[in-house]
C-alpha cells in the first residue's frame, strides 16, 4: 500500500475506540519478535508537559552523539511527526511499508480469535519495529493515555521513567480523583527503575507508595527553597532532588534562562527557547533523567546539555506566530493548562487587552478552562474542534458569556482565526488555544496565510 492508503488503514482503525488492556500489544509485538525488548528507552508520562520533557531529552541526547529516537502523540500536521530520529520525521514511505508488514499479523490475530488492535496499539508496535530496525541508542517514549493501561507500557525494564505531573484530565478512563488518576500514571514505575517527577500532595503520596513497593529510586523535582514534599512525606527509601531556579540571562519572549542544582553537577545559565514556568519545571526533570542516564554509563557532555537544550523544538506550546498583533498558541486543553497559559500571560504580556480562540473537546473540563481564562479576555471566539469527541461545542459560548460580553461561535477554525484578528488592535494578543487538533488546524490556516513563515524570536518556527 501507499502512504495514503496506509493512513486510511490507520484511521479506520480507531472504530475499535480505546479499548485498554495489553494484552492484544503483547500479543503483536510477540509475532514482531518483541522489538521492545531491545531497545533503550526513557518512558515519560504524566498530564502535562510530556511532550516537552520528551524534546528535551532527545535534543540533548542527540547533542551528545547518541542516535535518539522519540514517539510522541497526536501529531500537528503529519503522522510522521510522530516517529522521530534525530529530529528528522520518518518518511511517508516507511510508514506505507511498516504497515503492509503488519497488516498480515493483525489479519492473522483475528482469524486465530483475538481482539483486533487499536489504532494507537497499532501505532506503537509500528514504534518499537521501526526503532528496533534503525538501532537507535535510545528511545524517548511518550506514554499516550495514563500508564499502566497505556500500550506503551510493554515495555518491562525502561532506564528511566518519567512522571510529569498529575492533574484532572481524562477521568471518563483514569478516574475522578487526583489519587485514582495518579494510580494508573505510576503503572509505569518498574522495579528497580529510578522515577523523576514532580509531583505534589496526593499525586506524590501515590508515587511514594508505588516506589517503594517497587524499590524504585525517586529524583523529586522542585524550585529552590520550596517545601517540595510537604507535611507527612516520609519516604521509607532515598529520595534524591534536583532543584531549579530562574534567571541567569535576558531572554524575553524569545525563551528563559534557570540554573539546576542536578545529581552530577549544578548547571548555571541553561537557555530554553520555551516559554512559560511550567517548562522550567520540565527543563529540571529533564536534566535530571539525563543525570541518571550518566550515573548508567552514557556519558553526557556538560556542553551537550547547554547545547541540545538550547536547541529543543516543540511548537504550539506557547508559540508566538506574529508580533502586530501578537499571536500565541498554545495547546492547553485541560484546567492545569488553562492555568499555566493564564500565568504566561501575565508574565511576558502584562497588560496586554486578549482576544482569545478557543475550541475544547467535549469531555474536557471546559467549564474550569473557560472561567480561568475567559474573565482575563476582551473578546471570545468559539470554534468546533475537527473530531468526533466535539460534542456541543457552542456550550463553551454560554460559559465564556458568564465572563465577557463579547463573545463570537464560528464553527469553522479558519473563520475563528479570521474573526480574531479582525478585532485585534495591534497592540493586542491573540491567543489560540484548547484542543490540540483544533491549534494543530489553526497554525495552518496561519502558515498558510503567511503568518508565521517570519523568524521567530527564538529562531524558529
Amino acid at each position: 500500500m501507499n502512504y495514503e492508503e496506509a493512513l486510511t488503514y490507520l484511521q479506520n482503525l480507531t472504530k475499535f475506540g480505546m479499548n485498554f488492556g495489553l494484552g492484544r500489544i503483547r500479543e503483536l509485538l510477540r509475532r514482531l519478535g518483541n522489538p521492545q525488548d531491545r531497545l533503550r528507552v526513557v518512558h515519560v508520562g504524566g498530564t502535562n508537559g510530556k511532550g516537552s520533557t520528551v524534546a528535551m531529552v532527545a535534543s540533548v541526547l542527540t547533542a551528545a552523539g547518541y542516535r535518539t529516537g522519540t514517539f510522541t502523540s497526536p501529531h500537528l500536521h503529519s503522522y510522521t511527526e510522530r516517529y522521530q530520529i534525530d529530529g528528522v520525521q520518518i518518511s511517508p514511505e516507511r510508514v506505507a511499508l511498516l504497515i503492509g508488514q503488519l497488516k498480515p499479523h493483525l489479519d492473522a490475530m483475528v482469524a486465530q480469535g483475538y481482539e483486533h488492535p487499536t489504532e494507537f496499539e497499532v501505532s506503537t508496535a509500528m514504534a518499537f519495529k521501526y526503532f528496533d530496525e534503525e538501532q537507535v541508542d535510545f528511545l524517548v517514549l511518550e506514554v499516550g493515555l495514563g500508564g499502566a493501561i497505556d500500550s506503551t507500557n510493554v515495555v518491562a525494564r525502561p532506564l528511566v521513567t518519567v512522571i510529569t505531573n498529575v492533574a484532572m484530565d481524562h477521568m471518563d478512563y483514569l478516574g475522578r480523583t487526583i489519587r485514582e488518576i495518579a494510580t494508573v500514571k505510576a503503572g509505569i514505575i518498574k522495579p528497580g527503575v529510578p522515577l523523576v517527577t514532580a509531583c505534589r500532595g496526593e499525586a506524590l503520596e501515590v508515587m511514594v507508595r508505588f516506589c517503594r513497593e517497587k524499590g524504585a529510586p525517586m529524583v523529586l523535582v522542585g524550585e529552590k527553597g520550596e517545601d517540595m514534599a510537604g507535611p507527612g512525606f516520609a519516604p521509607a527509601f532515598p529520595c534524591r532532588t534536583v532543584l531549579w531556579e530562574p534567571g541567569g540571562g535576558e531572554a524575553g519572549q524569545g525563551g528563559q534562562y534557570l540554573a539546576v542544582r542536578g545529581l552530577c553537577r549544578t548547571y548555571g545559565h541553561l537557555f530554553i527557547p520555551l516559554l512559560g514556568r511550567h517548562q522550567l519545571v520540565n527543563a529540571a526533570g529533564a536534566v535530571a533523567v539525563l543525570d541518571l542516564l550518566a550515573e548508567q554509563g552514557f556519558p553526557i557532555p556538560e556542553e551537550a546539555l547547554y547545547r541540545g537544550l538550547a536547541g529543543v523544538h516543540w511548537p504550539a506550546r506557547l508559540e508566538i506566530f506574529r508580533h502586530r498583533p501578537l499571536v500565541l498558541l498554545d495547546g492547553a486543553h485541560n484546567h492545569d493548562g488553562a492555568r499555566s497559559l493564564a500565568r504566561a500571560w501575565d508574565d511576558y504580556f502584562p497588560g496586554r487587552q486578549v482576544v482569545l480562540v478557543i475550541g475544547m473537546l467535549g469531555d474536557k473540563e471546559r467549564g474550569r478552562v473557560v472561567a480561568e481564562l475567559a474573565p482575563r479576555a476582551r473578546a471570545v471566539v468559539v470554534t468546533r474542534p475537527n473530531s468526533p469527541r466535539a460534542g456541543d461545542w457552542q456550550r463553551l459560548a454560554e460559559e465564556a458569556r458568564r465572563y465577557v460580553p463579547e463573545v463570537y461561535t464560528i464553527e469553522s477554525v479558519a473563520g475563528a482565526v479570521e474573526k480574531a484578528l479582525s478585532l485585534a488592535r495591534p497592540d493586542e494578543l491573540v491567543c489560540i488555544t484548547g484542543s490540540l487538533y483544533m491549534v494543530a488546524e489553526a497554525r495552518e490556516v496561519l502558515l498558510e496565510k503567511g503568518i508565521g513563515h517570519g523568524v521567530h524570536e527564538s529562531g524558529r518556527l
